[in-house]
């Protein structure tokens, strides 16, 4: 990626041309062009490369690009929330990584390649990849949270109507898990999203030829990569039984924990190389977290229910009526996004942490 370029700045011209042009400037003010002979302070600064429009919400270019083609596909202001926490989460990692870039910090390009899976699964996710339309996963009303789309998965449609037919389930537990099986279900998309990208990858190198003897390079990035993969693979299969277990016997009383990430961040801990010390105080943390989803998913329920109070007045209100509720409605679509992207950080941070714990044992 080539470096920021700078625009060359105005320098101090040598004595004798100063003379030369001295009387020309005291004939008065130039015509500018296109202003009508006004001054102008772009006409007399450096000229900067094209910025995003004002109402950009990235500083990165693509990101916009994207989030304006995920408006124009009418997503669910659920769905645009959730994808607006993952670009900034994304742009956060970009300018990380070339930060490390430009420090000569990434030389085997796993930092990069890691950043390119994050984007394709963002874009396999909201459907903005041309593969799916991006609509048929944007019905993400929260009203009734039973009657999502598709689990995508036959043996996770059998469990899930072997639970809700049961009797075992409260409504409030019906609803918790169901959650977990929305869950379980994008973390095998993202799975499937990453193996398509490492084939993809493996593909291409093998038919590169290379000038430099890279082959050690390239082994470990593809290394890593295969190491993700099959840590994303334990999970999603821990996760399953899991499910199946939850499905045939029901929610305990001992259950520590409700949300589906914060309970995985949990199993993966209890699993990782941490003293109790640690355990305890990450146990703790997670507590704070699960506080943290449970108000995020508090906003989104109001965000929805406000999306559609507003479809109601604009359709049968007075003026004044519709712009207090577009009011209200902008301010808890701010409050969502903001509130998303803080649980997104820090999913990342607790799972970073037990990441490093889990690579200090081997």
């Amino acid at each position: 990626m080539a470096s920021p370029r700078l625009g060359a700045g105005s320098r101090g011209l040598p004595q004798p041309q100063l003379l030369v042009l001295l009387p020309l400037l005291l004939l008065g003010p130039w015509p500018a062009a296109g202003h009508g002979g006004k001054y102008s302070r772009e006409k007399n600064e450096p000229e900067l490369p094209p910025k995003r429009e004002p109402g950009g919400e990235f500083r990165m270019e693509k990101l916009n690009q994207l989030w304006e083609k995920a408006q124009r596909l009418q997503l669910s202001p659920v769905k645009l929330s959730e994808l607006h926490a993952d670009l900034k989460m994304q742009e956060r990692d970009e300018f990380a990584w070339k930060k490390l870039k430009a420090e000569g910090l990434d030389e085997d390009g796993e930092k990069q390649a890691k950043v390119t899976r994050s984007l394709s699964v963002i874009l396999a996710k909201y459907g903005l990849d041309g593969r799916k339309d991006a609509r048929a996963v944007s019905s993400n009303s929260l009203s009734d949270p039973v009657e999502e789309d598709s689990l995508e998965d036959p043996r996770l449609e059998k469990l899930w109507h072997k639970a809700k037919t049961s009797g075992k389930f409260s409504s409030e537990e019906l609803d918790k898990l169901r959650r977990e099986f929305q869950h379980h279900k994008e973390k095998v998309r993202e799975y499937n999203v990453l193996l398509e990208t490492l084939s993809r990858t493996e593909e291409i190198q093998e038919n590169v030829i290379s000038p430099f003897d890279v082959s050690h390079v390239k082994e470990d990035v593809l290394h890593s990569k295969h190491a993700e993969l099959k840590d994303r693979l334990r999970g999603i299969n821990q996760g399953y039984d899991r499910l199946r277990q939850v499905s045939h016997q029901g929610y305990g009383a001992e259950a520590e924990f409700e949300e589906p990430r914060v309970i995985d961040l949990w199993d993966l801990a209890k699993s990782s190389n941490f003293t109790e010390k640690e355990l305890e105080s990450f146990r703790e943390e997670l507590k704070h977290f699960e506080a943290k989803i449970e108000k995020h998913n508090h906003y989104q329920k109001q965000l929805e229910i406000s999306h559609q109070k507003l479809k109601h007045v604009e359709s049968f209100g007075d003026r004044e009526h519709v712009s207090r509720n577009k009011e209200k409605y902008a301010v808890l679509e701010e409050k969502t996004k903001e509130l998303g992207y803080k649980v997104k950080k820090h999913l990342q941070d607790l799972s970073g942490r037990i990441s490093r714990a889990r690579h200090n044992e081997l």
